[in-house]
């Protein structure tokens, strides 16, 4: 467990610029080290406010895209078009730009939709079953006996930086508090069947998995998430603030704009 850092930028357009520079920086120095990089998206107003001004950001091209693989850290369980899934908002925000700059178009890894024909335990396994794959892939060597990429655990890959946004109730990903989704820690992919919020079913990484990032960063705007914030930065158990359970082996970022960090003291 790291301790967390904060880190306040005015506004949420500036922050949103940060969060984007502070991530080209980041997976080229991790690319430097180890070359292939996992990274963990987040949806909501944040995370596609950071896509768009990641795509938008001359330094874009710094980034080996050809080396880069995209997760989603939860998903809505509705059809694979709906404008509700974080995926599809990550298109709409941009995506493309990083596959003309080289992003495999199999190296974004998004979670099952409704119209896949699963029923929502069977695609939680089957977003397990690809992040395994993946873990196992990267851990082999190509024929000249070189790593393909870091090791990861436990049916993972070895995530560089997971980004999440803050509700606020101070859920993350698609764990609530109170639900038993919280609780889980024998799987990589939970299913939630009654989100508190529309839609209900959802999918989501656990907080097990959210954890075995080198980096955990939560992008937190606005000043309706304050008292969420506040409440996760001030030692709530997990249960009452599940942000407050998500930790990076490495490195714990909250990027906050003033809004959203007004509570603190």
């Amino acid at each position: 467990m790291t301790a967390a850092q904060v880190v306040v930028h005015p506004d949420r357009s500036i922050l949103a610029a940060a969060v984007a520079a502070r991530l080209v920086t980041t997976l080229a120095d991790a690319q430097s080290r180890h070359g292939e990089v996992h990274v963990v998206l987040t949806g909501g107003s944040m995370g596609t406010a950071s896509l768009e001004a990641l795509v938008a950001s001359p330094a874009v091209a710094a980034v080996a895209w050809e080396l880069v693989h995209l997760w989603w850290g939860d998903e809505r369980f509705v059809e694979r078009a709906s404008a509700d899934r974080n995926a599809e908002q990550a298109r709409r925000a941009g995506l493309g730009r990083l596959h003309e700059l080289g992003l495999p178009e199999g190296n974004v890894h998004e979670l099952p939709a409704l119209d896949d024909g699963l029923d929502l335990e069977p695609a939680a396994q089957r977003y397990a079953e690809e992040l395994a794959r993946v873990a196992q892939e990267s851990a082999t060597s190509d024929e000249d006996g070189l790593s393909l990429g870091r090791p990861g655990s436990d049916g993972l890959p070895a995530f560089d930086v997971v980004m999440l946004g803050v509700g606020p109730d101070a859920h993350v990903a698609s764990l609530f508090p109170g639900h038993a989704s919280l609780d889980v820690a024998d799987r990589t992919v939970v299913a939630e069947p009654d989100s508190p919020k529309p839609p209900p079913a959802r999918l989501s990484l656990s907080l097990r998995a959210l954890c075995t990032a080198d980096e955990v960063w939560l992008l937190v705007a606005g000043e309706d998430k304050a008292d969420a914030v506040a409440t996760a930065l001030g030692g709530t158990d997990v249960v009452e603030a599940p942000a407050a359970g998500v930790t990076g082996r490495r490195r714990t970022l909250w990027l906050l704009d003033e809004e959203a960090a007004s509570r603190l003291v």
